[in-house]
């Protein structure tokens, strides 16, 4: 049998357990995976590219789990009333190949991002950072404060989108959550001026240049989120060459991140690195940090065990008969007898 988790059940657990829980124990299963690194099969996403957006595959496994995700980003579905993003996955037993888990990701991918941005942050932003700039402020940017809150205690959040209605909508659904001070900006350079940290989660798939060299200080950390598919970047150049750049997985961020700007051979780090102490992170307190985050298909096999094991814990979801299981194995046909 298979466990399936539809939104319904994802809103269960998240209420159960408490969105800043979830993000922070599913930053641990993350944590804890990046950390056995070198146990995974890992390749960049299959990507199928059309005019309006993109639809990936995301596989990876390690001896024990195969997990894979789909996932789609048109910036232009919003006109029509649907998401941006939209995404399933599934885990299945490496051993036998049977599926254990299907399960909606779309929230769950809005999670493990935050989850995963805060857990870099955690490890390259300086200690004593208080305040985030927030740059775009549509549908990742709740989960992003409450993560940044979470991990690392970040309490005052500035914000800052094109779209004021956007920045209204993220006030509104944040009223009143404790410990977090939000105050709009009328500009992204006013909402970086006093930031220890920089998140950019914008949408558009260009070229764009959110960020400029001169609206960022010596010992800030930038969380750039945005810049995830070939033709689509946020950061200037100059910050980059200003910056320690850390990734997930490199030739992936090379094809998809904002390293796309950069020739092959730009020094680049992979997270793992850092939390296994083969390579530095942060070495001084005035080090200009990038997480050049893409996203990779290890953060969500890490959301589907974490998924699997609290929808067990908390008998949430279905059991359904997504294989045949005919008595004899051999003679599937008897099953349409």
């Amino acid at each position: 049998m298979t466990r399936y988790i539809d939104t319904r059940d994802i809103r269960n657990i998240v209420s159960r357990i408490g969105v800043a829980n979830f993000i922070g124990e599913l930053a641990d299963y993350i944590e804890s995976d990046y950390r056995r690194w070198e146990q995974f099969e890992k390749c960049a996403r299959v990507a199928n590219h059309s005019r309006d957006g993109v639809i990936e595959l995301m596989p990876t496994s390690d001896a024990q789990f195969y997990g894979f995700k789909y996932v789609n980003g048109h910036p232009k579905n919003t006109r029509d009333n649907l998401l941006t993003v939209m995404a399933f996955g599934a885990l299945a037993e490496v051993a036998t190949g049977s599926p254990l888990l299907l399960s909606e990701l779309t929230i769950t991918t809005a999670l493990r991002t935050a989850a995963t941005s805060a857990l870099f942050a955690s490890v390259l932003a300086r200690p004593d950072s208080r305040s985030m700039a927030i740059i775009g402020n549509g549908a990742q940017s709740e989960f992003q404060i409450i993560a940044f809150h979470r991990l690392l205690g970040i309490s005052q959040f500035y914000l800052y989108d094109i779209d004021a209605a956007a920045t209204r909508k993220l006030q509104q659904n944040l009223e009143g959550f404790a410990g977090i001070r939000l105050t709009a900006c009328a500009s992204s350079r006013e909402a970086c001026r006093d930031a220890d940290i920089i998140t950019t989660v914008t949408a558009d798939k260009n070229y764009a240049t959110i960020l400029t060299p001169d609206m960022v200080r010596p010992g800030m950390h930038i969380n750039a989120v945005g810049g995830d598919c070939p033709g689509k970047t946020e950061l200037h150049a100059d910050i980059l060459h200003m910056a320690r750049v850390f990734v997930e997985f490199e030739p992936q961020t090379r094809i998809e991140g904002d390293i796309q700007q950069m020739p092959a051979d730009f020094p680049v780090t992979e997270f793992w690195q850092v939390l296994n102490r083969q390579k530095p992170g942060r070495e001084n307190a005035d080090d200009i940090t990038v997480f050049d985050s893409v996203g990779f298909a290890l953060e969500d096999f890490s959301a589907l065990r974490f998924v699997l094991d609290k929808a067990s814990d908390l008998n949430i979801g279905q059991l359904i008969d997504l294989i045949p299981q005919p008595e004899n194995p051999k003679n599937l046909f008897a099953m349409l007898a």
